[in-house]
């Protein structure tokens, strides 16, 4: 790498904003069972969530640490989470407040409230859409996209979902156009151009080698203009993953695969803690609340964050000599890992850590990584020490946090 990628304002900002809560809500929550394009009819009718509180689930993403949230504004199906003028397959023609609600306009107003930034989910792909004459879908694309950025404010993240496009060839620079005229500010995930990207799987993890470097050759991000993506060559990750098994909608028939705290947690350590944000769904039931055990784990995930990473911070000063970080603690005590994190751009790609024995014999390495990033969690069992060094290969470490 001859140069040191650098992210724009808007990038570094969504990696500080790391952790963010993902509400799949729609039409096919009053469907059970159904799965994506499989062809089943779902009547608007069904849509009715009488007790839908959309700042419920705000206070439950603060509860859990998160800083940002996206909700569907419509999915593969077609339904439309908002009145949209552009067709009849939208909470305009469901019985929910006489067919005058808004959910879209609820979860951006929730999401001011609590101080979170704003995420909108649009599938460019919907049941039946090859069918249609290209032009005239990318006109119903545009022109429902136009609404979802000018009707509600400022929209932080707007979530591109690649699923069942097939060959379909979309009008890609005019949709970038509008985009990015009515909305300057906002970060696009993972299509077309991209100010974020898939890790590529759906487990919440990201690899120890996780870097916001990509290059043309490597990629799996669907862009149609590889001489863009040269230029475009700093692209954070997102790690997205559901909080009951593998199931983005409510469903009454798995509760029991709740992921556990400790299972969260993990998850929020492979990936937050390798250079990647986390995302985690949460699926809102049919009255349009999170269910009770579902913001338990949220409550609970959020406490352990906070014990981990705050409550267990331990002082110590940091001299650099060069270019190993040494780092003294007032006292002997328990280290159980650091907090590493880069100045902007990602010019380390190795590092080690060294640790003093509290016995004053040799220092020992607890850990080797391939790179730093926006943050990295150098976890290893609890060991008695005053001193740790480490030492990268390039001298762009902004802060190391010890923790117990």
């Amino acid at each position: 790498m001859n140069f040191t990628p650098i992210p724009t304002p808007q990038q570094a900002a969504f990696q500080d904003w790391a952790f963010g809560l993902f509400f799949h809500f729609g039409i096919r929550t009053f469907y059970e069972g159904h799965r994506d394009w499989d062809g089943k009819p779902m009547p608007a009718g069904a849509f009715n969530p009488t007790a839908l509180d959309c700042r419920q689930w705000t206070a439950a993403a603060r509860a859990a640490g998160a800083k940002y949230a996206v909700l569907v504004a419509k999915h593969h199906d077609g339904f439309a989470n908002w009145p949209t003028r552009y067709s009849d397959y939208s909470v305009a023609q469901t019985p929910w407040k006489g067919g005058k609600g808004d959910v879209v306009r609820e979860f951006v107003e929730a999401c001011r409230a609590d101080n979170l930034k704003v995420g909108l989910y649009y599938s460019p792909a919907q049941a039946g859409f090859l069918n249609w004459q290209p032009r005239e879908y990318d006109d119903y694309f545009v022109n429902q996209i136009t609404e979802l950025l000018t009707n509600y404010g400022k929209i932080d993240y707007l979530w591109f979902d690649a699923c069942g496009s097939g060959d379909h060839r979309y009008d890609t620079p005019r949709i970038v156009q509008v985009i990015r005229r009515l909305q300057p500010d906002i970060l696009l995930f993972n299509l077309w151009d991209p100010d974020t990207r898939w890790i590529g799987n759906e487990s919440g993890v990201a690899g120890l080698e996780t870097r916001s470097y990509v290059d043309t050759l490597d990629t799996a991000v669907d862009v149609p203009n590889p001489q863009k993506m040269a230029r475009r060559a700093f692209l954070p990750a997102e790690c997205d993953c559901c909080i009951r098994g593998h199931t983005w909608f409510y469903s009454d028939a798995n509760e029991d695969q709740l992921k556990s705290v400790e299972e969260l947690f993990g998850l929020y350590c492979a990936s937050v803690g390798n250079n990647a944000n986390f995302l985690l769904n949460v699926g809102p039931d049919r009255r349009g609340l999170l269910p009770e055990k579902d913001v338990e784990r949220l409550t609970g995930l959020g406490r352990e964050i906070r014990r981990r990473f705050q409550d267990n911070v331990l002082p110590c000063t940091v001299a650099v000599t060069e270019g190993v970080y040494r780092c003294t603690l007032p006292e002997t005590r328990l280290v159980g890992g650091l907090v590493l994190e880069e100045d902007p751009g990602e010019r380390i790609t190795a590092f080690q850590v060294a640790l003093q024995p509290a016995d004053g014999s040799r220092p020992v390495t607890v850990y080797r990584g391939q790179g730093v990033g926006r943050r990295r969690f150098c976890l290893f069992p609890p060991l008695a020490t005053r001193e740790i060094t480490v030492t990268p290969d390039a001298p762009t470490l902004s802060r190391i946090t010890l923790i117990r």
